[in-house]
């Protein structure tokens, strides 16, 4: 069976600092990649995951503060990235954010937020990525989107409609660079447990997730970031415009009786 290897592959992941991004950090670490991890505001974490991973991997690991959705701080990160490692080969638009607000109760404000972090900050990245993989012969680019990119939600409509935007930002992308010998792939977790839902998931009910998704469990990081990896990866080599969805099959769940007879035991 042949193993990832991700040898020599520079890699930058946004909102890497925790949650699904610092298992995706790791991951590519242990195949072998060195790892920029961005942070936006917890620099303390960032740096202490970049210590843990040059301390149990044999790779390079930078903590870099930016703020995705602001054009000159991604331009100076990347210059950073530049300096550090000489380019990038691997892009994973993981920063994201969301807030459960009633559509008519939202402000303005709040819209433009979601929209710049979990849509914006792809673009401005995938931009500054995509020159340099133009120039040093091809890359990667994996967008972390979500199952609400097509399953709504209530309280969410800013979040959904910029992860719907993501879906086809990821697909046009993949048009768009593919004769740079760029690929784009777009990955959509469902129902994920991290150390900031925990409290939250807990709080509403840990056996109602498992009764609604058929897998009978909540999604862990260690489930999505072995697929970025992989991806990430010549493995992958044909996969790009595409969505893969990680959700243990949570959003096919729409009907939730069960009309079948009862099974006879054999």
């Amino acid at each position: 069976m042949r193993e990832i290897d991700l040898k020599g592959k520079r890699a930058l992941v946004t909102g890497g600092s925790q949650g699904i991004g610092s298992e995706i950090c790791r991951e590519l670490a242990k195949c072998g990649a060195d790892v920029i991890i961005n942070f936006y505001s917890n620099r303390e974490k960032a740096e202490v995951l970049a210590n843990e991973i040059t301390s149990n991997y044999n790779v390079k690991a930078v903590a870099v503060g930016a703020n995705v959705a602001k054009s000159e701080e991604v331009k100076a990160m990347f210059s950073q990235m530049d300096d550090a490692f000489g380019g990038i080969d691997i892009l994973v638009n993981n920063a994201g954010s969301e807030s459960v607000v009633h559509v008519l109760d939202m402000e303005e404000d709040e819209w433009d937020r979601v929209f710049q972090i979990n849509l914006k900050g792809p673009f401005l990245c995938a931009k500054e990525a995509g020159k340099r993989m133009e120039k040093s012969g091809g890359g990667v680019i994996i967008n972390i989107s979500s199952i609400h990119d097509v399953v709504p939600r209530k309280g969410l409509i800013h979040y959904c409609s910029a992860k719907a935007g993501l879906k086809m930002f990821s697909k046009c992308l993949s048009l768009e660079l593919a004769d740079s010998n760029v690929r784009v792939v777009s990955v959509a977790p469902g129902a994920i447990e991290t150390e900031m839902n925990r409290q939250e998931i807990a709080n509403f009910g840990v056996d109602k997730f498992e009764k609604w998704i058929p897998q009978g469990r909540l999604g862990q990081v260690s489930d999505i970031a072995p697929t970025v990896a992989f991806l990430a990866s010549d493995l992958a080599s044909y996969i790009s415009g595409t969505d893969l969805y990680i959700d243990g099959s949570y959003m096919n769940h729409t009907i939730q009786y069960d009309p079948r007879p009862p099974r006879k035991k054999n």
